[in-house]
């Protein structure tokens, strides 16, 4: 007695679909699963034998073979537990209907037969609809969050013997659908804003001027002074996530099992904040079977590097390529997964070991030799990836007193998407190019060409201020970011002089 049930699993940021190929034959009572099963995928024996008792059925004392097709792709996890019992009762005929071929069947099972999440319901949903098949039978839990997929019957479970039921046609199940414009406006609420910060008009209007090209910025200031703070707001003033970008994050939060069942998408951008004693596979991705890391679930948002001289070298060094090509590969023998990493750098740092090198009103301690080693742990090349440096000073009473409300991200972030649409007019038709941030040295040459007086006064910046070639082409992409956000055609000298004035390191504060 032979059945196939058609189940999904998922590799990357994408879903394939496997077969479960349950076959039962005479012999001594015996339980094997095939097909590259992790350990999770062969513990389901005994989590299947007790459902399928405590469900009320009968399990065959025979000689049962389960393969996982195809074959020579490692699985991974409990998802498989619903669809080997489907199998083991069709190939009983306990299943008779012809159901289960239009079918993808998910689900993890408790001992009692409850249907419990799984990962990655939204890619299993999105390649069940490329795939043509009817529906999707999964838990209750991951129901929404596969609804986002329009055109795909989303069937939500909460028992082994309601599946059954279904299947044999005794019991019909609603399928779950979803208001996408409503549960957008539900999502897409932030619950900080640019307003409940005092002072640091500098450091807001650079956060301005990073989040209007896509730059990576660095704040450099005591302990106390609000780069925390200004970070966490950062992504409320990014344009917002289109339904595509949602549909790209959400995949990645939905792996890791990240998401909400009441929300179900991801449409506020990300912001994540990994702590500085994160090892390197933590941050980019990684494993046995390699799993996303902090820069793919920052895709699309922003990732926040707190007390950035505080991360071990080598894992700040892994950073390069995602920074530079907006994905990571992680390679392994059985496989290599490229996930994608397209986030906004945010980093923040005291300038010397014990924070108070700049602040007028505490005396650094700090002897000179600290001094070198506590700036050599955040190497050039990657400083050379942080378009915006500036200087977090410490606010003063009078600021922190302050009844006056500052700007709110609504209106700062009405500026930056003027900018982020002026850009992707002058970008369209460059592939992987969106934002001044991405330019490459032809495009700067073309796009941010200053007036002559604008030539000058880069020019005495260079000779004075020391500036290196690395900073040259920096300061150019900031100043078309400032012309953007002016709605100016041409680079001019004020835009320049205030693009220079984001280079703090590089005037060895």
């Amino acid at each position: 007695m032979i059945s196939k049930i058609l189940s999904s699993a998922v590799i990357g940021v994408d879903a394939y679909i496997v077969g479960v190929e349950v076959d039962i034959a005479l012999g001594l009572p015996s339980f094997a699963t095939v097909g590259l099963p992790d350990g999770a995928v062969k513990e389901s024996r005994d989590r299947v034998r007790a459902a399928i008792k405590n469900s009320g059925y009968d399990f065959p004392p025979r000689r049962i073979t389960v393969n996982l097709a195809p074959a020579d792709i490692k699985k991974e996890g409990a998802a498989f537990d619903l669809p080997i019992s489907i199998g083991i009762l069709a190939a009983t005929s306990v299943i008779k209907n012809d159901k289960i071929k239009d079918y993808i069947i998910v689900g993890e099972l408790s001992l009692d037969g409850l249907v419990k999440p799984i990962r990655g319901a939204l890619p299993m949903a999105i390649e069940a609809k490329k795939r043509g098949y009817k529906g999707l039978i999964l838990p209750e839990e991951n129901a929404k969050e596969a609804a986002v997929v329009s055109g795909l019957s989303i069937l939500s479970v909460k028992t082994l013997s309601q599946v059954v039921q279904f299947l044999n046609s005794e019991i019909d199940i609603d399928a779950i659908t979803i208001d996408i414009d409503e549960l957008f406006k539900k999502s897409a609420v932030n619950h900080v804003d640019f307003s409940d910060v005092r002072g640091q008009e500098h450091a807001k209007r650079a956060m301005e001027v990073a989040a209007a090209g896509g730059h990576n910025i660095l704040m450099v200031g005591p302990p106390g002074s609000g780069k925390t703070m200004l970070s966490k707001r950062i992504s409320t003033i990014l344009p917002p996530l289109s339904f595509e970008e949602a549909i790209e994050t959400t995949k990645i939060h939905s792996i890791m099992g990240y998401i909400n069942n009441d929300l179900a998408i991801v449409a506020t951008r990300p912001f994540r904040s990994p702590h500085h004693t994160i090892s390197d596979a933590g941050l980019i991705g990684g494993g046995q079977i390699p799993k996303p890391g902090e820069v793919s679930l920052a895709h699309n948002g922003v990732l926040f590097l707190d007390e950035l001289p505080e991360f071990k070298k080598n894992v700040l060094e892994v950073m390069r390529q995602p920074l530079e090509d907006g994905k990571v590969t992680i390679s392994r023998a059985i496989t290599s997964i490229t996930y994608p990493s397209d986030f906004m750098l945010v980093a923040a740092m005291n300038p010397c070991h014990c924070g108070y090198l700049t602040d007028p009103t505490h005396d650094c301690t700090c002897t000179h030799p600290q001094l070198q080693r506590y700036k050599s742990k955040v190497s050039g090349p990657l400083l050379d990836r942080m378009d915006v440096q500036i200087d977090v000073p410490a606010v003063r009473y009078k600021e922190l007193s302050s009844d006056r409300d500052g700007e709110t991200s609504k209106e700062i972030g009405e500026r930056v998407n003027g900018a982020r649409k002026t850009q992707k007019a002058r970008f369209e038709g460059k592939k992987g190019v969106y934002c001044n941030a991405q330019m490459s040295t032809r495009d700067v040459r073309s796009y941010c060409k200053p007036t002559d007086k604008g030539h000058e006064l880069l020019e005495r910046a260079i000779d004075k201020l020391g500036f290196s070639a690395r900073a040259y082409n920096r300061i150019l992409k900031v100043s078309r970011t400032i012309a953007d956000l002016e709605q100016s055609e041409q680079v001019q000298p004020n835009h320049i002089s205030e693009a220079i004035q984001y280079r703090s390191l590089d005037r060895n504060y």
